[in-house]
């Protein structure tokens, strides 16, 4: 006998496990530390601020003066989330002279903004 719950989502009457799928469902899970890392990786994307400066940096690598011009917000705030940008490799930086400026990691950071905004704008 199963139990079910008005909770929103269809459930199964009859409680029965399909073997076969469960165990190819677990042997294709990654390992705890590798889901706790793309669990952290997606955390960077849940804060409309990281957003908005991936997008500026869609168009071309910036300093920090030219990201708070941009999004309208203080250096130190740019700054803020800069480093944790930069910690979690989504946005990589170059000095030059006593500027730094800032771009996308790689080809990767660009696929998953674009994939992301595919999704919510179908």
């Amino acid at each position: 006998m199963s139990e079910r719950y008005d909770i929103g989502v269809e459930c199964c009457e009859e409680l029965e496990v399909h073997t076969g799928v469960v165990n190819a469902a677990r042997a294709g899970l990654p390992d705890e530390n590798s889901m706790q890392d793309l669990a952290e990786l997606f955390k960077m994307f849940g804060d409309t601020t990281r957003i908005r400066i991936l997008f500026a940096l869609f168009e071309s690598e910036m300093c920090v003066c030219d990201l708070a011009e941009t999004l309208g917000m203080t250096q130190s705030a740019i700054s803020h989330q800069l480093r944790l940008l930069k910690a979690s490799g989504l946005v990589g930086a170059r000095r030059q002279g006593k500027s730094v400026f800032y771009s996308l990691a790689d080809a990767h950071v660009r696929t998953i903004m674009a994939q992301g905004w595919e999704h919510i704008t179908e």
